[in-house]
């Protein structure tokens, strides 16, 4: 920590309490006013209410809006045209205080993140920095009292004040003071522990009632799940185990239902080669939030369905390469798009053109030879053998009265219900810097959601080849995988209602830019699960059936 903090215009000299002097401006010009009330209202603000603070208190009684994250500029009382402007802040720096026993702290660094050690016995005493509390305040100063300071010098203790009268209000010809003061309270948090604060926030009610409404869509699916294997299907393939071969011929005559296309429940579907590539995809996405490296080699995945698709190894490498290229070429498009404009309005974000040697460096050199070596076992696992022949003419599927596609499209709203919640946290963490410190509700999330996407996909299958529809390939794909639709819609709605603070287009093209590409992801890794769960589904459920 050293003796004192330069990198920023609040200095603070280690274990000293002071109130500090920074500066005054000039009188605030009609632009000024306009600028600080617009960054005042327009401010989007998020987090909790400091109940505990006399200023948050008196808020909330006269309906002042004061809740933030970070560093707000000002506040605006309800039903009022005046805003006050944020000028004092004080600080409080927990710190915990180490007796010379061997544990040194070797440096913060720029990612705050200390590095503890052995170090010699002999050395004394220190402090750690474990916590760090801001109150903002809004104080009105005498303007010919303030000038006659300079940056940095010490001034009598402020109290923040609880009338508005003595704050200081937005207006043309006034002058700001800006102040801060420090003050160092020994904490009993030890440094191993200095992140426990946020597992306290407020907010698990909320994640547990997302957890619960998960669980009872799963419990829901469940049930039909239940319905259809022990009332249905075993219920059928009881009656086949019954019966002798000749009284099985004579009821073949008979079949109705899903039984009705066994000759082409395993016909190859449309586009083969890209289900395959997309499935394969999907397992890599999938693996990797677990294993990143390891499962960057699971382009095996798509190799194998290509040779149960097609019954050869012939063509593996093709599939191989597109598996490489397909979701990494779709991401390496938008990024480019977005860095083109990012150069165009001359943005510090952009990303060097060296980078992007070094990008596909890692692309070509690492992922693609992974992916095609794990192509190459896919050819040397054993293939998957279907349970009935196909039948060399495909069967007539009978009209029906609406689209499946739209019941298709519908599926996905129910493994949207059990993340919804869920992903508003992780989209106020990614854009309004909120701190997201509830991975335990999340690992419990994803496992609700993969129940779901199995379920729907099952179920949604199971319909359609009980109306004698057997091209269930895409559709058990896209029946979990379209909850990606509803999070794109949601991330438009977010950008539209929640992250009003956002500005200018190019902005705006850089949110949908990011959110486009988290949604392929997640139909990728969400249509995979579905796809693969149908089709142990539909494989077991014609092994099971004795139909010649």
């Amino acid at each position: 920590m050293g003796d004192q903090i330069d990198n920023s215009p609040y200095r603070f000299r280690m274990n000293i309490n002071e109130s500090v002097f920074l500066c005054t401006t000039p009188t605030l010009s009609e632009h000024e006013v306009k600028l600080l009330k617009q960054r005042t209202r327009d401010l989007y603000q998020v987090n909790m209410i400091l109940d505990n603070l006399p200023a948050m208190r008196y808020a909330k009684q006269n309906g002042v809006n004061i809740q933030w994250t970070g560093f707000p500029v000002g506040y605006t009382p309800q039903n009022s045209n005046d805003d006050y402007i944020i000028n004092h802040l004080k600080f409080t720096v927990l710190v915990h205080e180490y007796e010379g026993s061997g544990v040194e702290i070797i440096g913060t660094g720029e990612e705050g993140m200390g590095v503890i050690s052995e170090a010699d016995k002999k050395k004394a005493s220190g402090y750690e920095i474990v916590g760090f509390e801001v109150v903002p305040c809004s104080v009105k100063y005498d303007p010919e009292v303030m000038s006659k300071l300079h940056m940095y010098d010490n001034i009598s203790s402020v109290n923040c004040p609880l009338d508005l009268d003595k704050s200081q209000v937005i207006r043309e010809q006034e002058r700001v003071s800006f102040t801060y003061e420090v003050a160092f309270v020994k904490s009993d948090i030890r440094w191993p522990s200095r992140w426990d604060a946020y597992l306290k926030m407020e907010g698990a009610r909320v994640h547990w009632f997302s957890i619960l409404n998960s669980l009872m869509v799963i419990f829901f699916l469940a049930g039909i799940v239940f319905v259809i294997f022990l009332r249905t299907v075993r219920r059928d393939l009881t009656r086949y185990e019954e019966l002798d071969k000749e009284a099985q011929a004579q009821m073949n005559e008979e079949l109705s239902g899903w039984k009705l296309v066994v000759g082409d429940v395993f016909r190859e579907p449309d586009c083969s080669k890209l289900l395959c590539v997309m499935v394969g995809d999907g397992v890599q996405i999938t693996g990797m939030a677990v294993v990143t490296i390891v499962f960057a080699a699971l382009g095996y995945v798509s190799v194998r369905l290509w040779r149960i698709l097609k019954g050869t190894s012939e063509g593996w490498r093709s599939v191989s390469w597109s598996s490489a290229c397909f979701f990494p070429g779709i991401a390496f498009v938008i990024l480019t798009v977005l860095n083109f404009i990012l150069w165009g309005s001359k943005s510090t974000g952009a990303i060097p053109i060296s980078l992007y040697f070094v990008l596909l460096a890692l692309w070509f050199c690492i992922s693609v030879p992974l992916t095609l070596l794990g192509g190459f076992f896919g050819t040397r696992a054993e293939a998957i053998e279907y349970p009935v022949r196909t039948n060399q003419i495909p069967r007539e599927i009978p009209a029906r009265k609406y689209p499946s596609w739209l019941l298709v499209l519908g599926a996905g709203t129910l493994p949207f219900g059990t993340l919804f919640i869920e992903l508003f946290f992780i989209l106020s963490s990614i854009w309004l810097g909120r701190f997201y410190y509830v991975f335990g509700f999340l690992l419990i999330v994803l496992l609700l959601l993969v129940i779901v996407c199995a379920e729907v996909s099952v179920v949604l299958t199971y319909m359609h080849l009980c109306v004698e529809d057997w091209r269930w390939w895409w559709k058990a794909f896209f029946a979990s995988g379209s909850v990606a639709l509803y999070v794109f819609l949601y991330s438009i709605n977010y950008l539209v209602f929640d992250l009003q603070s956002l500005s200018g287009p190019v902005s705006a093209i850089l949110y949908l830019g990011y959110s486009l590409l988290m949604a392929i992801a997640i139909m990728l890794s969400t249509g995979t699960i579905g796809f693969l769960m149908s089709f142990y589904f539909v494989h077991y459920l014609f092994s099971s059936v004795k139909i010649d």
